[in-house]
């Protein structure tokens, strides 16, 4: 395989730093976006093989999602794939007490920033030669069915799907095209509460299970390694055990 390259936004932690390793430990060159530089070197410094480069990014300010792209395909030459990864919750409320300030930040990240960053992304392939890469969209699990009192995130991955789709859709022009990687109860610091119960439909609590993110990072690179002419439009990758098949 020819070097190829990839930009993982929340490349610091979690799912975005299992699948910056994964796609690192494969031989890739991979650009690692987030907002804070120590722990995305903490990542560069976890990876065995592979070429890593740190670029401190807020996703939200489109300046700094331009000056991340530019960074990467000036240093690497092209843009192979991005893991459109970052993307942050709020508290559970109920969808009476959630505050405009609170929708605001949430939609900023989870789908501005999206926007921004497939945006440029597409950008970056679309003018490249030769022309063509993959963006991964990270959705969740809630962009299918909601827990309770999660009207912002829910809304936000709701609209990741469909701005997958579209992207999907016109990219077939460019070689470009689209997944969306819906993540269920992955171990990372924002599942770490589930060890301590979760809210559930019918108003009780209960512990979920986790599964080890490395499943995230393994599936993203067999997304990544297919041929442009194959696409994985969805999947879904969830511990086994939780009760999302059977909520209700």
């Amino acid at each position: 395989m020819e070097k190829r390259v990839a930009v993982v936004t929340g490349a610091g932690s979690g799912v975005g730093r299992a699948a910056a390793l994964a796609l690192l430990n494969a031989g890739w060159s991979v650009g690692l976006a987030g907002r804070r530089a120590d722990v995305l070197e903490e990542t560069v410094t976890m990876a065995k093989a592979g070429t890593a480069f740190a670029v401190p990014t807020d996703v939200t300010k489109p300046d700094d999602v331009e000056a991340l792209f530019t960074a990467v395909t000036t240093k690497f030459g092209r843009l192979d794939t991005l893991f459109n990864n970052a993307g942050g919750g709020a508290p559970s409320t109920n969808f009476g007490d959630v505050t405009y300030e609170t929708w605001l930040r949430v939609v900023n990240v989870n789908l501005n920033g999206m926007f921004l960053c497939a945006n440029a992304a597409y950008r970056a392939m679309r003018d490249q030669s030769p022309q063509g890469g993959r963006i991964i969209n990270n959705g969740s699990l809630s962009a299918h069915t909601p827990r309770p009192g999660s009207a912002p995130y829910t809304t936000t991955k709701h609209a990741i799907s469909g701005l997958t789709k579209c992207i999907s859709l016109d990219g077939r022009a460019h070689n470009i095209v689209a997944s969306q990687i819906d993540i269920g109860n992955a171990a990372t610091p924002m599942t770490a509460r589930m060890a301590g119960g979760v809210l559930q439909p019918n108003g009780t609590m209960m512990a979920e299970p986790t599964m080890d993110a490395a499943n995230v990072g393994d599936t993203i690179l067999m997304m990544a390694n297919m041929d442009l002419s194959a696409n994985i439009q969805s999947v879904m990758v969830m511990s086994s055990q939780m009760p999302f098949v059977g909520r209700g």
